[in-house]
């Protein structure tokens, strides 16, 4: 479905029911679908909001606007639009520093906070060279797998996970493929992380390459009080593609564990 907000419509895939929701935002080159493995072992339970940013997959591309805080607004009129009353951000890579963005303003609702393989608040410096290589990433069927296969995964992905992302990467629109690397790639929301007052769960790969496990040590976790960090064996950055499972099981752990704090 497509949900208006902001001016553009987002679009969004549900599925499940229950009182609580999970609200899924993908990574820089994927889509909503990037969640499909993981959602369809957790829909039986929970209600499961799955967004495409601006300018990936089915959203619209509109020339500018690409910023953390213009990522976030999207995802909080969605939010809105369905009226959740109780709900759990979960992040991925660039969906994790938006999610973050968003915990900061401590919405209503808002019960946790799951960010899976992150980019940390602090800027992420490139050089002139990285900058022109991360932008080129996904400009052809070529340049994907290459990315794909040496700095995105450690564990090989199904003919089927492997055409999804290609198709996802291609699919995007040049001002989205751009905005990452040269504009919110180098925001810097240290300052707002620190208001985030929900439990959060860090969920890192053990080969990440992107954001590595040593870099959330870093500059993550000491700047998140209520932040606990859980490394995932023998994966690398798209872990909800790549051990699906455990990620659900992850996700379902710590909403278990949530629960049991509850009082009464």
């Amino acid at each position: 479905m497509k949900i208006e907000t902001n001016g553009i419509r987002i679009h969004v895939t549900l599925q499940g029911s229950g009182e609580l929701a999970l609200v899924f935002l993908h990574y820089y080159g994927g889509s909503s679908r990037t969640w499909d493995a993981v959602a369809k072992r957790l829909a039986d339970r929970y209600r499961i909001i799955a967004t495409d940013h601006r300018g990936w997959g089915q959203s619209d591309a509109p020339a500018e606007g690409y910023g953390i805080a213009d990522l976030a607004a999207d995802a909080e009129g969605v939010i809105a639009a369905l009226g959740l009353r109780r709900f759990i951000l979960v992040g991925h890579s660039m969906g994790g520093k938006v999610a973050q963005l968003m915990a900061s303003r401590r919405p209503h609702g808002l019960e946790g906070l799951i960010l899976v393989a992150p980019s940390p608040p602090s800027p992420m410096l490139l050089s002139d060279e990285q900058r022109r290589m991360l932008v080129g990433a996904y400009q052809s069927r070529e340049s994907v797998e290459f990315v794909l296969d040496h700095v995105l995964t450690t564990q090989p992905l199904s003919a089927a996970m492997r055409a999804q992302v290609i198709e996802d990467s291609l699919r995007a629109a040049p001002q989205a493929k751009r905005a990452w690397p040269n504009v919110a790639m180098a925001e810097d929301i240290t300052t707002d992380v620190a208001a985030i007052d929900v439990p959060t769960l860090v969920i890192s790969g053990e080969h990440d390459q992107v954001d590595r496990v040593t870099t959330l040590q870093a500059e993550l976790l000491p700047r998140l009080p209520h932040a606990v960090l859980h490394i995932l064996p023998g994966v690398g950055h798209l872990s909800p593609l790549e051990s699906p499972e455990a990620v659900a099981q992850q996700i379902t752990s710590f909403i278990g564990a949530l629960s049991e704090k509850k009082p009464g």
